[in-house]
Formats: C-alpha cells, structure tokens, sequence
C-alpha cells in the first residue's frame, strides 16, 4: 500500500490518554525512508502527528553526477581586475580570484594551487608541497588587495613590514585550492600601514594563519 509523503493526523486528547493514570511515556517512531514528528497543537486538546518520506529526496541526491553537485566560487574580481590592482607578475602572481571583498575592511580570494606552479619541481619531485613562505606572500597580496585601493595606489608596490603569530596547520599540495581571508585589524592610512589578520583554507580546514604589517610604497623612504 502506498503511503503519502506528508500526513498529519489530527489526535484527540482523549484518544492518547491512559485510564491506569500512569505516567506517560513519550514515543519516537522513526525509519530509513520515513519521520514521524509529533507536534503540540495550539488547542491543548489535541496533537499532530506529522509523517514525511524522504526517499524520494535521498535518491534525486543519489542520481545527481557529482560535477554538478558543488557550485563554483563566485567572482567578485576576475585576474584581469586582480592585475589593475597589484604588480605582481608570473611566477610571483598567487591570487587567482577575489571572491569576497569589503573595501578597507577584508578580502577574501583563491590561489589554485597546480602541479605546472613554478615551484613544485624543486619542492619537492615526489610530495609537491607548496612552500610555507608561498602562502605566506599569497596572503600577503591579498592583503595588498584590500590596502592598494585605500591608500589611492593601483599597481603600486608593497612592502611586508612585519609577520607574527605564523602557524602551520596542515601542508597544501598539488590540486588544494587555497581560500585566504585578509582583514584588518587597524589602519593608518596617513602612513599607509595596517596590521591584519591572515587566515588560510582548504577544504574548509584551517592550514596556515597569522598576522601581517603591510607597508604601502607611498611611506616607504
């Protein structure tokens, strides 16, 4: 017999109660394919019990390729806008894409991290790890991101002036892509300094974090 995906039954008070006056013993019912919910009604004299199949939901999840169930970072700036902004060029250019962006306040952006980056022959041949120091300066440019456009430079140069707190979470290999967060912690724009907190990720697990000074050419001597 076929059973509907949702139904509510309507019961009374009197049907649940128990002549003998013992206590009641509330009752969960559950399955694989179905939930029962029982849920008080606003009339105190009676209840809702409320049944859904999930099957139905689990097997559409199951029949879905798996390249069409993660959708893709979205772009806020594309290279060519990450390009205006910063004078990094190939091998030393190490943000692909600003995916969240809050002007003078934070970025958030992507390094794509592959087995034809520069480094990856020498670091190393049989484990390509990408170097701490490398998602140190990728951290770094997005920290240029967020300080550039505030101190009224576009391609100008920047200095990292300072890091501490540096940790090493969890090594970043060939195919990680690499989601840093840059954002300020205090600003003075008269120096063109600001000190920030870096945090970096992949696969939503913390893999390297610290805290950066970042020094504008326009203060520098």
């Amino acid at each position: 017999m076929a059973i509907a995906s949702n139904l509510v039954l309507s019961l009374s008070s009197d049907s649940l109660s128990h002549h003998d006056n013992q206590p009641r013993i509330p009752l969960i019912l559950s399955s694989r394919s179905h939930s029962v919910t029982l849920l008080h009604n606003k009339r105190p004299s009676s209840l809702a019990l409320r049944c859904s199949n999930n099957s139905d939901n689990v097997s559409s999840e199951k029949d879905t390729p798996i390249e069409l169930k993660f959708s893709a970072f979205p772009t806020v700036m594309d290279i060519n806008k990450i390009k205006e902004i910063l004078p990094h060029r190939f091998p030393f250019l190490l943000v692909d894409r600003v995916i969240e962006y809050t002007p003078g306040v934070s970025a958030v952006a992507i390094k794509n991290v592959t087995i034809n980056d520069s480094f990856f022959p020498g670091h190393f041949p049989d484990r390509p790890t990408m170097p701490g120091v490398l998602m140190i300066e990728a951290m770094a440019q997005v920290g240029g991101i967020v300080l550039l456009p505030e101190v009224g430079g576009s391609k100008d140069n920047f200095f990292v002036g300072g890091v501490d707190k540096v940790k090493f979470r969890k090594p970043v290999i060939a195919g990680d892509t690499l989601v840093m967060r840059m954002t300020i912690l205090n600003f003075q724009k008269r120096f063109g300094l600001a000190k920030m907190e870096g945090k970096a990720y992949v696969g939503g697990s913390l893999v390297c974090e610290g805290e950066f000074t970042i020094v504008s050419s326009e203060s520098s001597p």
